[in-house]
C-alpha cells in the first residue's frame, strides 16, 4: 500500500485543489477503499461552494463512489472483504442505535454522516467508509456506470416505488436533467405510460430515446392541460428545485395521485389546499434508500438495461469537470476516474 494518496479537497469555499495526502488506516467498523468511480452530483455544489470553514475545513467531496475494498477494520461483517467492489452514497452508514435505525429506517438514521459534507468522499484515490454504508456492485456494471447509480439511480428508483402509480398508469417526470433521464427509464421500464416535461427542444430526442412516450415542452405546451387530456397523472416527479414550476403542476394530478419531490430548493411550495382536499392528492419528498434498497435499484438497472449516460474526467480534471456539471454542459452526469490503485 502506498505511504499517500491524491485527493482533490475544498481548501476554502469554491476552491478544488488536488493534494497529497497520508494514507489512513480504517478504524473500527470501517472500511478503506480504493476508488475506481466518483460521479458528480448537483449536491456537490453545496458541499464545494457553501462549504464553511468551521464544519471542519478541508474536506473532499463527492457522494456516488465506486472502488475496491483495500483494507477493513476491526468488527466489520464478514460479508465484505478485501478486494470487494463496493460503493458509498449519500449516506455514510447508518448508526444502528437511534430510534429511526430501530425501527429499520436507516435512511433516516440521525447519526450518519453526509458523505462529501460531514466526511470525505470519494473526489480522491481512497476513502474511509463506514461498513454500514456499503453497497455490493454486481459485475455486470461497470464502476463509472455504478457510480451515479448511487444517488441519482436510487433517488428516482426509490421515488418512483413510492409514489403509488401502478402499471399502466400516467406517470410525468419534471426535467430532464441528471436525475430525470435516469427516472425516465425505470418508469418506462416500470411499465408507466411516461410523460416527460422539460425547457426547449434540444432536449426532446433524449426524453424520448429515453424512454418517455411523449415530450411536453413548458416554452411552448401546457403540461397540465396535456396531463389532463390523458386522465391526469396518478405521480409526478419533480427532480427540479423551482417551486413555482412544481406548483403550476398540481393540477395536472389525477384523483389520488401524489407529486414526489426530489429537487430540493429555498423557496416555500404554495399549495391550494382545495384542490389538495378534493382530489386527496399527495406531497411527499423522497430522500435516497438504504444500502439494501440501494442494491435493489443496482440490480434492476443490470435486469431492466437502465445505464446512466455519463461523461468521463480524470481526477485531476475535477475542478473543470465540476464546472461542466455546474454550467449544464453535460449529458447527463459527469465521472472522476482514477487508476494509480
Amino acid at each position: 500500500m502506498k505511504p499517500t494518496y491524491r485527493a482533490m479537497q475544498v481548501s476554502r469555499p469554491g476552491v478544488l485543489e488536488l493534494v497529497e495526502r497520508p494514507t489512513p488506516t480504517p478504524a473500527a467498523s470501517q472500511v478503506l477503499i480504493a476508488v475506481e468511480a466518483c460521479g458528480i452530483c448537483g449536491a456537490d455544489v453545496g458541499d464545494i461552494e457553501r462549504a464553511v470553514p468551521a464544519e471542519a475545513l478541508p474536506r473532499v467531496p463527492g457522494h456516488e463512489v465506486v472502488g475496491r475494498i483495500l483494507a477493513l477494520g476491526t468488527a466489520v461483517p464478514p460479508i465484505w472483504r478485501v478486494g470487494q467492489r463496493v460503493g458509498v452514497g449519500r449516506l455514510g452508514g447508518h448508526c444502528q442505535v437511534c430510534p429511526a435505525c430501530r425501527q429499520g429506517r436507516f435512511q433516516l438514521c440521525s447519526a450518519q454522516p453526509y458523505v462529501g459534507s460531514s466526511c470525505d468522499g470519494g473526489y480522491a484515490e481512497l476513502m474511509l467508509a463506514r461498513a454500514t454504508g456499503l453497497v455490493a456492485i454486481p459485475d455486470a456494471l461497470d464502476s463509472e456506470d455504478a457510480a451515479p447509480l448511487l444517488c441519482a439511480g436510487i433517488a428516482t428508483f426509490n421515488a418512483l416505488r413510492k409514489c403509488g402509480a401502478q402499471a399502466g398508469d400516467t406517470v410525468a417526470i419534471l426535467g430532464i436533467g441528471g436525475l430525470g433521464h435516469m427516472a425516465l427509464q425505470y418508469a418506462r421500464r416500470m411499465g408507466f405510460r411516461v410523460i416527460a416535461i422539460g425547457r426547449g427542444e434540444d432536449v426532446r430526442a433524449d426524453a424520448l430515446a429515453l424512454g418517455a412516450h411523449h415530450f411536453v415542452d413548458t416554452r411552448s405546451e401546457d403540461a397540465v392541460a396535456w396531463l389532463r387530456a390523458l386522465g391526469g397523472a396518478q405521480a409526478i416527479i419533480s427532480t427540479v428545485g423551482h417551486a413555482d414550476a412544481v406548483s403550476a403542476l398540481l393540477g395536472a394530478l389525477a384523483p389520488s395521485g401524489s407529486i414526489v419531490l426530489l429537487g430540493a430548493g429555498k423557496d416555500p411550495l404554495p399549495v391550494a389546499t382545495g384542490p389538495l382536499i378534493v382530489g386527496e392528492h399527495r406531497v411527499l419528498g423522497s430522500l435516497t434508500g438504504t444500502p439494501f434498497e440501494t442494491e435493489k435499484a443496482l440490480d434492476f438497472s443490470v435486469l431492466a438495461g437502465v445505464r446512466p449516460m455519463i461523461e468521463r474526467m480524470p481526477l485531476e480534471r475535477a475542478a473543470e469537470a465540476y464546472q461542466r456539471m455546474k454550467s449544464g454542459d453535460v449529458r447527463f452526469r459527469m465521472v472522476l476516474t482514477t487508476s494509480r490503485y
